[in-house]
């Protein structure tokens, strides 16, 4: 099996087991950084490890790749598909993914990761990373599919998702849009409530200085008062996006 492939079952795997996901965004001095999405897929292991073992091809692995370099050897297969599944993957270009496996362990860890050249440009590569289920042609896993962690902030969700850092401020926006869908994505969640009723979302921010205030009491801060840090409830995230919110505060 090709790395895009097994990389591709185990994306649409994790939103069907309970997974701990992290956010993570490290800035420079002029704006600009990285965005990391991680996924600690050890349960997967816990439950699957043989059998995920045998599509990887090895017990073990620690790989890191692009995804352009994956499409560049599809041009042809590309070329045949549509307008917007072309798009899709245009915009997953930009993503290196590492994959991390030991079967002893029962270990596997994911992450997908970009650079970025100002916050602004955040809140699309979350509609890159939701829309990357659709990949396998069957739509398993659609960006408006209660069951995605990432429906609440990918382009045709029912929430936008938006990202600011000027002058010493930073900020995570999310807004619902319509109350009554967002109570039918609730109604609808059915088992997939029970499966992420442990899992956790946490954000790992990043900054050049020293932060002065964080919106949420919860927060935690490291040594040098640089990175922030706030564990949520995924299902909370997942029931009320809005929860989310935060505005981050810079010394000067």
């Amino acid at each position: 099996m090709n790395r895009l492939k097994f990389f591709l079952l185990v994306f649409i795997t994790i939103f069907f087991v309970g997974c701990q996901f992290s956010e993570s965004i490290y800035f420079n001095e002029d704006g600009s950084g990285k965005m990391e999405f991680s996924f600690d897929a050890s349960e997967i292991m816990q439950m699957a490890g043989d059998k995920l073992a045998e599509g990887s091809g090895d017990k073990d692995m620690d790989s890191t790749f692009t995804f352009k370099e994956i499409f560049d050897k599809k041009r042809d297969s590309i070329a045949k598909l549509t307008t917007e599944q072309q798009e899709q993957l245009k915009a997953l270009e930009q993503f290196s993914v590492h994959m991390l496996m030991n079967e002893n362990e029962k270990k596997f860890n994911m992450e997908i990761f970009t650079d970025f050249k100002n916050a602004d440009e955040l809140q699309d590569m979350f509609s890159a990373v939701s829309a990357v289920g659709n990949l396998k042609g069957k739509g398993v896993v659609k960006a408006n599919d209660p069951t995605n962690p990432f429906s609440s902030m990918a382009s045709g969700g029912n929430s936008n998702l938006s990202y600011s850092f000027k002058n010493g401020v930073f900020k995570r926006t999310v807004k619902v849009i319509d109350k009554e869908v967002q109570q039918q994505i609730i109604d609808s969640l059915g088992q997939a409530a029970m499966m992420f009723a442990n899992s956790k979302y946490k954000l790992n921010y990043h900054f050049p200085k020293r932060v002065k205030s964080v919106s949420n009491d919860k927060a935690l801060f490291s040594a040098d008062g640089k990175t922030v840090i706030i564990e949520y409830g995924l299902m909370d995230y997942m029931t009320n996006p809005e929860v989310m919110n935060l505005e981050i505060v810079l010394e000067n």
